[in-house]
């Protein structure tokens, strides 16, 4: 968590401060790098679902004004409303927003080497054939060994015809077999279908 320097509303320090001896207020240079990182977490906020909004606790101003995102159509008014959004974020709970947005970070991470595994498996099948299915299935003892050893066929002559079917199926199939071989309910950041 970056310890943000929140300026007078005005933009000076505030002349109330208690500085420490030998201390000295924020750089221009460190205020701006505050502020870009403010509105870098307003930009990763604005992305979130509604649902993961929910759990922060934001004030009204900052509920409204992120709402509002929906409705703005012309891409040159994002940029001032970010700047609006990190404006109201200033005034929250910056830790909680912090927290979250690592945690939605990590989680779309996750997903995608999960994803980049499935594909590793997927290629692998495709090239080696058999030798890479003994691996998998090493790995996946509960998988359908016939079953996927006809989607790798199928999946080889459909890549060698320029068809896309074969492989999309196949992936599909051993994205199931990891999922159910890590004890995993939910698809790989997409559905099964």
């Amino acid at each position: 968590m970056t310890n943000y320097y929140v300026p007078n509303p005005d933009g000076q320090p505030d002349p109330e401060q208690d500085w420490e001896e030998g201390e000295r207020p924020p750089s221009r240079s460190r205020r701006k790098r505050d502020s870009h990182a403010i509105q870098e977490a307003a930009r990763r906020l604005l992305a979130l679902p509604a649902k993961e909004l929910a759990e922060l606790d934001l004030g009204e101003a900052t509920l409204a004004a992120v709402a509002e995102t929906a409705r703005i159509k012309d891409r040159r008014a994002m940029p001032r409303h970010v700047k609006r959004v990190a404006n109201l974020l200033e005034r929250e709970d910056l830790g909680a927003i912090e927290a979250l947005l690592d945690a939605h970070q990590a989680r779309d991470q996750a997903a995608a080497a999960r994803l980049h595994r499935v594909e590793r498996w997927r290629d692998r099948l495709l090239a080696e054939g058999d030798g890479a299915l003994a691996e998998l299935l090493d790995q996946c003892p509960d998988a359908d060994r016939q079953g996927l050893r006809q989607l790798v066929r199928t999946a080889q002559r459909d890549r060698e015809a320029g068809r896309p079917e074969g492989p999309r199926k196949l992936f599909k199939a051993v994205r199931a077999a990891l999922d159910e071989a890590e004890g995993e309910g939910t698809p790989l950041g997409a559905s099964r279908t």
